[in-house]
């Protein structure tokens, strides 16, 4: 199969290419306007797949196709939103030349208009998808499987790049020019307009099991689905769906710059985006993984009902998701399944078993979650990665009823007076061997209270799930002290991971955030806990472990 690949050298043509390294029966023709940076391309590039670099511009399409002849035209160039009156020429010499042609199109007035071309490119048998991408491929996938469970009424969703992943000249000219420009969605039922950028909500992506990405900060984009997947489900009334680059400070300021336009009628951005893409690339810190989100609410059996889709992408495997829809669109091609003929968007071209197959063997983790406010505090927080939990943890974090454990202890205390004046403040227990303990489990409204008694010595916090910036988070307070923390399924333990934490209700810097590995898990059929509670500059305040039984499974064992 011969792919001719406009933008071959890009972010997402370029990332594509690399998909398709391991398949020694394609040839890539790697196109843009520079040949030196084609061929750039084409020395580096390291797989089984033949590449070529070809000086190419979209605007000589027609000439191009008639020399090379491929089998497959990939349009990854863009900016879409630019492409001027003559914006579907690659498309029309395609369906001339008799070609094959997909796009990464993220503009949704241009997916939109797609369609037009459907019957010339059933009389050519030919198929034209556009926006073969995330979005809204994988949305409109996402969206059919929550489908089966409701009548979908609303849907939100955003996107969370790696701040390390970086952003295309032609992905920021894009954003920036609509920044502050009306963006056609469906609202209230009906089509409306948001305005770009200026529109904003948070949300936290967690995968149930996984530690969660931070809350983020994300912001209304002109995206495909806005417009083609509310004719998918005929209940829809409401669509949004957003982008969360960071770091923050500089969305927000594109976030301001976007309402300025918006209220004072100023020109277009776009001529500050090479400043914006020269800032965003080199403003890299935090950590790299990047996530999405697809949140949808509906009508079950009568009822309002509530499901979500995260996905987490640890490191530099998420960059390459945007490129998997053409990437599966080209191995089922090669196994023998083509698209049929015609002209749309790329919103049925996949389901979410082939993402699944290509997320395979790389750190990309996704997984459902649906309110579950009438059960136990764990299994609200952790969803279906309560099930994956040893026996042991399931038992002691299984019921919301009163209940009590008891067992033996280790405990180590930090030494400096600055460890002792704080392990006072909350009650930590002193330094000793083998100690007994009890634990008392009480609910407390949503919450639970844990009074735990180490030889005589108490102390206690109070444990809820966590809202707001702390979604998906297990919330402790110790008195004026709330600890954030991510409950994290890994090896057949549960850790818990500090994320945030405030003091009288204010919100702490990260840089003196308490620290320690704490875990729990099962050992010979008993619930073992390890916790380890450290702070900066002080170093470590207490650490325990031990082992804990059900009270009622001693009494029965005495008897």
């Amino acid at each position: 199969m011969k792919i001719l690949i406009l933008g071959g050298y890009g972010v997402f043509g370029g990332r594509l290419a690399e998909l398709l390294a391991d398949l020694r029966e394609v040839e890539l023709l790697i196109c843009g306007r520079d040949l030196s940076r084609a061929a750039a391309f084409c020395a580096r590039y390291d797989g089984q797949a033949r590449v070529h670099p070809v000086a190419l511009d979209r605007a000589d399409i027609v000439a191009g196709l008639r020399v090379h002849r491929p089998d497959l035209v990939v349009d990854a160039s863009g900016p879409f939103q630019d492409y001027g009156a003559d914006r579907y020429g690659v498309i029309s010499a395609c369906i001339d030349a008799g070609i094959d042609y997909l796009d990464f199109a993220d503009a949704a007035d241009f997916v939109f208009g797609v369609p037009q071309f459907d019957a010339q490119a059933k009389a050519a048998g030919v198929f034209v998808l556009s926006g073969v991408s995330s979005f809204p491929v994988l949305t409109a996938a996402v969206l059919r499987e929550i489908a089966t469970t409701m009548d979908i009424v609303s849907v939100d969703g955003g996107i969370a790049p790696s701040p390390y992943a970086g952003i295309g000249l032609n992905v920021m000219r894009a954003v920036v020019g609509y920044a502050g420009a009306p963006v056609k969605l469906w609202r209230d039922g009906g089509p409306s307009q948001g305005i770009g950028l200026a529109e904003s909500l948070r949300a936290t992506i967690a995968v149930p099991g996984r530690l969660p990405l931070r809350n983020i900060h994300f912001s209304l984009v002109d995206v495909p689905d806005l417009q083609v997947i509310p004719p998918e489900h005929p209940t829809m009334t409401d669509i949004w769906m957003g982008a969360g680059p960071v770091p923050e400070i500089l969305h927000r300021i594109l976030n301001l710059l976007a309402m300025a336009r918006a209220r004072l009628g100023l020109p277009s951005l776009e001529p500050f985006s090479r400043l914006f893409y020269a800032v965003l690339n080199r403003m890299r810190f935090g950590e790299h993984r990047g996530g999405m989100f697809v949140r949808a609410r509906g009508i079950s059996h009568g009822r309002a009902v509530e499901r979500s889709w995260h996905l987490l992408a640890e490191g530099d495997d998420g960059p390459y998701i945007p490129s998997m829809a053409v990437e599966a669109v080209v191995r089922k091609m090669l196994a023998g399944t083509r698209p049929e003929p015609g002209a749309r968007s790329g919103v049925r071209a996949l389901e979410l078993e082939d993402y699944d197959r290509l997320f395979q063997g790389r750190r990309i983790y996704t997984g459902f979650r649906a309110p579950e406010d009438d059960a136990p505090l764990y299994r609200r927080i952790l969803g279906s990665a309560f099930s994956t939990l040893p026996l042991r943890l399931r038992e002691l974090h299984g019921s919301a009823a009163a209940r009590e454990w008891t067992g033996f202890a280790e405990v180590r205390r930090g030494r400096g007076p600055a460890a002792a004046i704080v392990a006072a403040l909350f009650g930590f227990p002193r330094g000793a061997s083998k100690v007994p303990v009890t634990v008392r489990f009480s609910p407390q409204g949503d919450a639970e209270r844990w009074v735990r008694n180490f030889g005589g010595r108490r102390f206690s916090s109070v444990q809820s799930v966590g809202t707001g910036r702390n979604e998906h988070l297990l919330v402790e307070q110790f008195g004026p002290a709330r600890f954030a923390l991510a409950l994290v399924v890994e090896s057949g333990r549960l850790a818990l991971v500090p994320r945030r934490w405030s003091l009288f209700g204010i919100p702490m810097p990260k840089f003196l955030l308490p620290t320690g590995l704490s875990f729990e898990t099962e050992r010979e059929g008993q619930f073992c806990f390890d916790v380890e509670i450290s702070m900066p500059l002080i170093g470590r305040i207490v650490a325990y472990r031990g082992t804990l039984r059900r009270a009622d499974d001693l009494v029965r064992t005495a008897a």
